[in-house]
């Protein structure tokens, strides 16, 4: 029979006192923290879960989320025999999110890489597949450096060139942009990515390029659209606008004084492309002074016999008929000497045989100008100016209208200003009135957005100083009182009368506790006499239990 040492109930009896001292708040945290770091030791004792984040990544952009987990301390590992990465299963979602959001897996893009691994014997078409495939990925990475793109997709249509000029096809391209949450292209950026695609394909236009973001929306306006500009030219004319409304204002306000001018500028601008070329002839002023471009002169003399001439045979070589000398202007019987000798000398020369010939050809330049003219694009066509001016006041303060000249003043000096011509259609329009007061609306003070807002922030703290009190007033005051030593004896104010009248109830509380429990423990003793009395036995065999299981 084995027996075992009990600790005695009388040393029991101040470990239980001391138990029962403690509030029931502390042994409440405390057993929460007890329990809390059971958890915790088994959770840490545990090994974590792993579930699959991402498959079948480029080094890239494996690289790249690696980089992501280590900044996020997220632990990772891949699995065995196979190129998956694989973090803890409940850190799967929320670090999914956080690579999306910093535009993580990029996405398995390929560029020129593609022909690294080119194979023997492949075909043309192959060929200019792949070429074709690598230049939308190269494209696609240059576009993607763009700062408000998340991603992008180059599809192009590369048409096969044919010998034959007129069978020829112009290529095209269309770009799908992926942006940032809350990001957008100005018509300056959409305009640099249809350039940079229209520069790296050859004969590829930027109006055959289509461009188009993640919502269908097209952010490449065509050509021909609107007013017929493109951005560039859009821009043009809404700078010259607003520099013409600059001037005017500028030039308005140091005689109205500021914000009594208001003026609008509609301008229309050509921008054609043309040349001229001309060429006139005019004749010389001076003929004098006239420029010998070319002469050319032909003179032809012979004397003596005639040669011989006619068509060789019998014909020809029959002799020569004797000459006969013709009889012009004979002579007067009465003539002179000289006269004779030189009417016989002029007979003479004409009696013998010769020829002669004289041609004469002189060309002058003429007075020729040749005019060039090459007109520059974007000039201003037409303007359309609309002023208005407010009233001035007078000495008095009140508004009155300005007298007709210097309204025609005024317009003077616009016209001067935005360099006005009558010849090219520009209008000007400048009319005087009273500008309107803004109407002030009287809002209750209720309604008042500064004093909705004032009794917003006052509530909220109203509100946490009412929580504190209730704090303070219901849990940290009574434990405070319990454990706290050293207090008054003496106390006094009606704040420590109200601490002693509370002590008072306290222990007249306890001490009718004590005597509940003194008259049970009083009646349970005079139950068990009785019963002793009246069967001696019973209580004889209840204790011979009682200590058959204390020997136990």
């Amino acid at each position: 029979m084995s027996t075992t040492q009990t600790m005695p109930a009388g040393a029991l009896n101040p470990l239980l006192d001391k138990i029962k001292s403690i509030p029931k708040v502390a042994l409440m945290v405390g057993g929460a923290l007890l329990v809390a770091v059971i958890i915790a030791l088994a959770l840490w004792n545990r090994a974590p879960e792993y579930k699959v984040l991402f498959t079948n990544l480029s080094e890239r952009d494996g690289g790249a989320i690696m980089g992501a987990l280590n900044q996020m301390n997220v632990p990772y590992q891949f699995a065995d025999g196979s190129a998956a990465l694989m973090v803890p299963a409940d850190k799967v979602h929320e670090t999914r999110l956080a690579l999306a959001s910093q535009g993580l897996p990029r996405g398995g893009s390929v560029g020129f890489e593609l022909l690294d691994d080119s194979k023997f014997g492949v075909s043309q078409f192959t060929e200019q597949v792949n070429f074709q495939r690598a230049l939308e990925g190269e494209l696609a990475r240059s576009i993607e450096a763009v700062q408000a793109v998340q991603s992008a997709r180059v599809h192009l249509a590369l048409p096969r060139q044919s010998v034959f000029v007129r069978n020829r096809q112009a290529p095209s391209a269309s770009v799908l942009l992926n942006l940032f949450s809350g990001r957008t292209l100005d018509e300056a950026q959409v305009a640099a990515i249809a350039h940079l695609v229209s520069s790296s394909v050859p004969d590829l236009t930027v109006a055959n390029i289509s461009i188009v973001d993640q919502y269908g929306r097209l952010l490449s306006l065509p050509q021909g659209e609107g007013r017929g500009m493109d951005a560039g030219q859009t821009r043009q004319v809404r700078d010259i606008e607003q520099s013409y409304a600059q001037r005017i204002e500028a030039l308005l306000t140091p005689l109205l004084g500021p914000g009594n001018a208001r003026a609008q500028v509609s301008a229309e601008l050509d921008f054609s492309r043309r040349e001229e070329t001309s060429e006139v002839y005019r004749p010389n002023e001076d003929p004098n002074q006239a420029a010998i471009r070319s002469r050319q002169t032909s003179e032809s003399l012979q004397r003596g016999p005639g040669v011989a001439q006619g068509v060789p045979g019998a014909l020809t070589n029959q002799p020569p008929v004797d000459p006969v000398a013709p009889v012009v202007n004979p002579p007067a019987p009465n003539a002179g000497n000289v006269q004779a000798t030189g009417q016989n000398a002029a007979e003479t020369a004409l009696a013998l045989p010769g020829n002669e010939r004289r041609d004469a050809t002189t060309n002058y330049e003429l007075d020729r100008t040749i005019t060039h003219l090459q007109h520059a694009v974007g000039t201003v066509s037409r303007l359309s100016v609309a002023v208005i001016v407010n009233h001035i006041p007078d000495a008095e303060g009140n508004l009155q209208p300005l007298p007709a000249e210097q309204l025609e003043q005024l317009r003077n000096l616009v016209r001067e200003a935005i360099g006005f011509s009558a010849e090219r259609g520009d209008s000007l329009s400048l009319m005087n009135s009273a500008f309107a007061s803004p109407v002030e609306v009287e809002v209750p003070w209720w309604q008042n957005p500064m004093y909705v807002d004032l009794a917003k922030t006052v509530g909220g703290w109203l509100l946490l100083l009412l929580v504190a009190a209730w704090l303070w007033f219901s849990v940290g005051r009574p434990l405070l009182r319990r454990h706290v030593t050293g207090e008054s004896a003496t106390p006094s104010g009606p704040a420590s009368a109200q601490e002693e009248d509370t002590s008072e109830a306290d222990e007249s509380i306890a001490a009718a506790a004590r005597a509940r429990q003194q008259s049970r423990y009083e009646e349970n003793l005079q139950t068990a006499r009785e019963l002793a009395a009246k069967d001696p036995r019973a209580v004889a065999a209840v204790l011979r239990t009682w200590i058959e299981k204390d020997e136990q």
